[in-house]
């Protein structure tokens, strides 16, 4: 009896590489965990595909009985036929590769052969790269961008060290909080003597003169208020130099720092000073118990003391430098340009009496002594301020015995001649005790005396006729 012929398969039915009974459950699952799921025999040839990204890739049944080589980009046939060869049935293999839209463009996938027992077909399983190649691609496109800008930070850094280092003018950078010295261009370092290994123990207060720590800590405090403060003049620590300095605030890894503009001026040409008397000198200044202030032709405050800022009721240098003087030292107008005139002839002052007014109402009196410093082509007025003690109100200087003489000589007149006639003597003799105050205070100076009273030259000789006062009443006198 002859075997029946071998039955063709049908090609509505495609063969499955797994026995009959598991063929269902076992497409099932692969379809569920694939994006494209193919069948091929052992020559490479594909046998059934199905797939959710398949009708985009090969409409209809486009790529059934075609090679799987031939269904991949060009660049990929190679690892196509080598993954469709397979080798050993039971061994599993993987590959990424490239398949072409309609449009022309890629589609990664990646397959993996699962080849089940005993059978002549394989499974591709393969799997949706496209989402993984838009990560990839943003991360290498980051990346790359990161590269640009390090390049690009490493030469701003490149060109901010070039300027630092080769800047003629010195620069310093500081901690605003702790004021400790970070870097210093080679200017810096050569100007202020230091070395670039020991900055961080070095305070940016230390390079200047103890005088002019008001000043200097209120350029520093604007600048971290406002990012930037007007640039002022300080004194070095140890020298004759002026140092103008200009401070900007910046931000750097979370904290702000300060970077200053040193201008180094000579004064008179002069050097370092080396010579420790003159640092001696300062802190005695600015120590001692009698107000000190230097005074500009123009009647500013160029500096202050600790006791004059005591005596004027003020709690920081700043707010007396670059302010007139007579806010708060004598009478506004008056004892100020009497003093620079009294300077200008004699080149002294001794115990000269005023008033000082502090900031809160007080007034007191004190006595001053002045000298003219001069620095290069510039004179300025160097006082010493003596408290004589608190006084309730301004007093006006009396002339000793002769008010109460007079006052008793009035009284006496009560009963015995008529009130005004008294009125008329009492104008009289506080008339004539003003004149002999304002001339006390002017030292005999008849012009300052005449301004004092607010009286003209000719009617200020004219009262000094009627009242007897000063025999040379004729001279003229210079303003």
């Amino acid at each position: 009896m002859s075997s029946p012929p071998p039955r063709e398969p049908s090609t509505q039915s495609p063969a499955e590489p797994w026995p009959a009974g598991e063929a269902d459950l076992a497409r099932a699952v692969a379809e569920a965990a694939a994006d494209i799921l193919l069948t091929i025999d052992g020559d490479g040839i594909i046998r059934s595909a199905t797939g959710s990204t398949l009708p985009r890739l090969a409409p209809g049944k486009g790529w059934i009985g075609r090679a799987f080589a031939d269904v991949v980009a060009t660049d990929s046939r190679a690892k196509a036929a080598g993954l469709a060869a397979g080798g050993d049935p039971r061994l599993m293999g993987a590959a990424e590769l490239n398949h072409l839209r309609t449009d022309g463009s890629f589609w990664p996938f990646s397959y993996r052969v699962i080849a089940p027992a005993d059978r002549g077909l394989r499974c591709l399983v393969g799997r949706d790269l496209a989402g993984v190649a838009a990560l990839q691609q943003n991360l290498l496109e980051a990346q790359q961008a990161m590269e640009r800008e390090y390049a690009r930070l490493r030469l701003a850094e490149t060109r901010y060290r070039m300027i630092f280092r080769s800047a003629p003018e010195p620069i310093v950078i500081a901690e605003a909080a702790t004021l400790r010295l970070v870097e210093a261009n080679p200017a810096a370092l050569d100007e202020l003597g230091l070395r670039a290994d020991r900055l961080a123990g070095v305070s940016l207060t230390s390079l200047f003169s103890p005088l002019s720590g008001d000043a200097l800590a209120s350029v520093l405090a604007a600048a971290r208020h406002s990012g930037e403060a007007a640039e002022i003049e300080v004194a070095r620590a140890g020298t004759t130099r002026r140092t103008s300095i200009r401070a900007i605030a910046f931000r750097q890894d979370g904290a702000v720092h300060l970077l200053v503009r040193l201008g180094i001026t000579p004064s008179d040409g002069a050097g370092v000073a080396t010579d420790p008397a003159l640092r001696h000198v300062h802190g005695m200044v600015e120590q001692t118990p009698d107000g000190c202030v230097i005074m500009s032709p123009d009647r500013l405050v160029l500096h202050a003391n600790r006791a004059f800022l005591e005596l004027a009721q003020l709690s920081s240098r700043h707010q007396a430098l670059g302010e007139p003087l007579d806010r708060w030292l004598g009478r506004p107008g008056i004892d100020l340009p009497l003093i620079q005139g009294t300077l200008a002839d004699h080149g002294v002052v001794r115990n000269f009496p005023t008033i000082i007014r502090g900031a809160f109402g007080s007034v007191e009196a004190v006595e001053l002594s002045a000298v003219t410093a001069w620095t290069g082509e510039t004179g300025s007025t160097g006082l010493i301020i003596r408290s004589k003690g608190a006084q309730l109100a301004a007093p006006q200087p009396q002339r000793g015995p002769a008010l109460p003489r007079s006052v008793e000589q009035l009284s006496q007149l009560v009963g015995s001649v008529p009130l005004k006639d008294i009125v008329r003597e009492t104008s009289d003799v506080i008339e004539k005790l003003c004149i002999e105050s304002a001339l006390d205070l002017s030292r005999d100076n008849r012009a300052a005396a005449a301004q004092m009273l607010g009286l003209s030259r000719q009617g200020f000789y004219a009262k000094l006729r009627r009242h007897g006062l000063g025999a040379l009443v004729d001279q003229d006198e210079p303003a």
